[in-house]
Order: C-alpha cells, then sequence, then structure tokens
C-alpha cells in the first residue's frame, strides 16, 4: 500500500490533535535547525544546505510517508558519503548522486522493495551506523579543541596523525565552550526530555562568544551570511559519462536513505503501538531526494532521533512533520542573519552528542554476548567503514550477512537416491 498516512489521519482530525502537532511540530523544528546547520557542515557543504534539506524534503517526508509520526531531513548518517562525494565530484556531482538515488527509490518502491528491509543483517546495520558515529566524531575533534589545520585529510587513517601534529594550536576558549554546551546538552535532555536543550545548548554557547568577544570561530565568521531565501529549483546538470560516475555514490545513498527510514519507521512504530507502509515510505523518500536535489539541498531521510522527540512532544499525524519544516522555513525568512552568530565549538557539541547516540555504547556489551558471527560480521562493517569507504563496507557486510543467513538456514532432507553408476 503506498497510500501516504495523512489521508487516513485526516479522516479523523479534531482541533485537539492539531494543537498537539503545532506543538510538537515547533518543538522539532528547534531541535532540527542547529542540528540541519551542523550535519551540512560536517558534510563538507554549506550550512544552509542543511535548512533547504529539512524544509523541503522534510515537508515532502511527512506529506507522502507512510508513517504518523516520521520527521525527515538531513542526518548524521550520511555525512561520510557525501562528504566523499563532494570531495571527489564537487557539490554539482553530490545533486545528480541525489537525484538518481530518488529515482532508486522511486524504482524500488514500485517493486515493493520496502518489504526486504527485514533481509539486511541487523549486524552490518549496527556497524556501519558505530563506523559513521567514529568518523563524525573524528571530524569534529578540531572545532571542538579549536586546533589549527589548513588541510585535514578526508581519509581516517591520515586524519589522525594530522589532528596529532596540531596539539599545539589548542585554543582553551573554543574548547571551555564546547564542553559547556556538552555539559547543557545532556544536562537539559535529562532534566527536560521535552524541553528543545539542543537550540539553547548552543544558544548559550554562542551568546557567551558574541557577549564576551572570544576568540572563537562563529558560523558567520567562517560561511558569511546565511541566505534568507530558497532558491529557485534548476535541474542537475546530466550527462551519460557523469551519471554512470556517480551511480555507485547514488546506490549508497539510496540504500542508507532506505535503511534509515525505514528502521526510522519500525522504532516509531513500537513508541506509538502502531504500523507504517513501508512501500508509501520509499516512495515519499524518493520524491524528497527528488525535490531537495532541485533546490540544490543533501541527501534526506527519516531521522530517529528527531522522529522520537516529536513523539515525546505530542505528534500524533504527519502534520507535525509539515509544521517542523514551515517552522524552519519561517526561521529562515525571518532570522537567518541570527545564525551567523551561532559558534563553531557549539555545533561541534552537538555533532558528538549525535556520534555518541549513533555509536550507542549501552549496547556494547550485548553484541559481545551475542552470536560470535554477528559480532565478527558488525566489527568487520564498521572496521571497513572507518579504514575503507562506506560502499565496501556495506557491499561485503550485507554479501557475508546474507552468506551467514543462508548457512544457518535448516538443511532440506533431499528424496534423492544415490545413482547406481
Amino acid at each position: 500500500m503506498r497510500q501516504p498516512k495523512i489521508l487516513t489521519t485526516l479522516q479523523s482530525y479534531s482541533w485537539s490533535i492539531f494543537l498537539s502537532d503545532l506543538l510538537a511540530g515547533a518543538t522539532v523544528a528547534m531541535v532540527a535547525l542547529p542540528l540541519s546547520l551542523a550535519i551540512a557542515i560536517a558534510s563538507g557543504a554549506d550550512p544552509s544546505k542543511g535548512l533547504i534539506t529539512a524544509i523541503v524534503a522534510g515537508f515532502l517526508i511527512s506529506l507522502l510517508g507512510g508513517s504518523r509520526v516520521q520527521i525527515g531531513g538531513p542526518t548524521g548518517a550520511f555525512i561520510v558519503v557525501v562528504f566523499s562525494v563532494i570531495a571527489d565530484h564537487g557539490y554539482d556531482g553530490l545533486v545528480l548522486a541525489t537525484f538518481m538515488a530518488g529515482i532508486i527509490m522511486l524504482i524500488a518502491s514500485y517493486f515493493r522493495a520496502g518489504n526486504l528491509i527485514a533481509y539486511v543483517p541487523e549486524a552490518v546495520v549496527n556497524g556501519f551506523t558505530i563506523g559513521i558515529g567514529v568518523i563524525i566524531a573524528t571530524s569534529q575533534i578540531k572545532d571542538f579543541f579549536g586546533l589549527s589545520i589548513d588541510i585535514i585529510p578526508a581519509d581516517f587513517i591520515e586524519k589522525i596523525p594530522a589532528l596529532w601534529q596540531a596539539r599545539d594550536t589548542f585554543n582553551s576558549a573554543t574548547f571551555l565552550i564546547a564542553i559547556l554546551s556538552l555539559i547543557l546538552i545532556v544536562g537539559l535532555r535529562r532534566v527536560a526530555p521535552r524541553f528543545p536543550g539542543l537550540i539553547v545548548a548552543v544558544g548559550v554557547g554562542s551568546a557567551l562568544v558574541a557577549f564576551l568577544s572570544l576568540p572563537v570561530d562563529s558560523l558567520g565568521s567562517r560561511f558569511g551570511e546565511l541566505p534568507a531565501n530558497l532558491p529557485w529549483p534548476q535541474l542537475p546538470n546530466f550527462s551519460a559519462a557523469r551519471m554512470i560516475e556517480l551511480f555507485p555514490s547514488a546506490l549508497v545513498i539510496a540504500f542508507l536513505a532506505s535503511v534509515e527510514s525505514l528502521l526510522s519507521a519500525l522504532v516509531a512504530d513500537k513508541m506509538i503501538d502502531s504500523h507504517h507502509r513501508p512501500n508509501a515510505e520509499l516512495t515519499a523518500q524518493g520524491i524528497a531526494n527528488i525535490a531537495s536535489s532541485l533546490f540544490t539541498g543533501l541527501p534526506a531521510t527519516g531521522a530517529i532521533a528527531r522522529t522520537a522527540t516529536n513523539i515525546k512532544a505530542g505528534g500524533k499525524t504527519p502534520v507535525a512533520g509539515l509544521v517542523h519544516a514551515t517552522v524552519i522555513l519561517l526561521v529562515m525568512l525571518l532570522a537567518a542573519p541570527l545564525a551567523g552568530y551561532l559558534a563553531m565549538p557549539a555545533l561541534a557539541a552537538l555533532l558528538m552528542i549525535t556520534a555518541w547516540n549513533m555509536c550507542e555504547p549501552h549496547k556494547w556489551l550485548e553484541y559481545a554476548q551475542g552470536r560470535k558471527s554477528d559480532f565478527i560480521l558488525l566489527v568487520l562493517t564498521m572496521v571497513l567503514t572507518v579504514a575503507v569507504d562506506l560502499t565496501v563496507a556495506i557491499g561485503v557486510g550485507v554479501s557475508v550477512g546474507l552468506a551467514l543467513r543462508l548457512h544457518r538456514r535448516k538443511s532440506v532432507k533431499s528424496d534423492w537416491d544415490k545413482p547406481d553408476r
């Protein structure tokens, strides 16, 4: 079934439900704002691209998706692949790869591939998620500690020595703002989980930098002022050679977007005791990524953390997601200059928390005590993600995982007799 969930929920909609969705959507927007900016920066893109993605893709994922409470936008899982595509093919290459990924997801939805998510080994998903978390954390060390490095190597193995060599450039003011922001994020999340603590923590850290005139980089000093409007949509530059060159990247983006969105929808189902429509969700993700690329945005998918925030804030229907995207648009139109004051170490602290949550350390003991082959597969996928390449990690992980699953199947007794020859 590909019918958007919003059509079902509107049949019994009421003013009380709308008020709940309005409050939840505004709350999620306050969480998504700094996160979208930080993810874009960590991906090697202009920070405005994160807001564009949250607005355009976030609106369409809620409007057309198969989940009641799914919130879409840019996520940490894409940082590695987006950074790699931009480094190798330029930002126009990323736009084309995202457009192609959207087409791939639409094709997958047509063939009802949303039901195949159950066949992706959980160890593979956990392995590359932890690997991505490690890469995100190391990418934020520079801004967290205020290190001065002209060019940071993209390769993880080369990056660590480069960061170590720059340790003498440590900036204590930057580090203190990062630590303060980190403590505020964690503290507010525990004390008031429904409160938009992310925007408060980043805002407090940034305000201290501005009022005390601390020698700390801000969004404005590094990237200039954010645009106060959405760009006009435009088609990517197509060419057969370019499309062939970017096809592997498009496949990875499509795979990540599909897996993360459907996993997020599954998590949401457990939280609200509901059932999502996987093929409707894939259709929405495909259209959202095509639209995001037309507005020169980033790849998008369902965001587990923002979806959970939406549920905890009282979101009932996809209208909350529409409100979330609309609020971010209003902030972009009316308050874009204020974003220039956001401190880079505060955003780095936000991404450090994101990386920690992606790694889920509280589950490591459970992984280690589980089936040995699954643990080895998880570690293999994680190491390949960090040290080699995400594409290789997914390809090898899924192949090995499916081979293990076939090996575990009970052998079927054959009724063939041994031939007499």
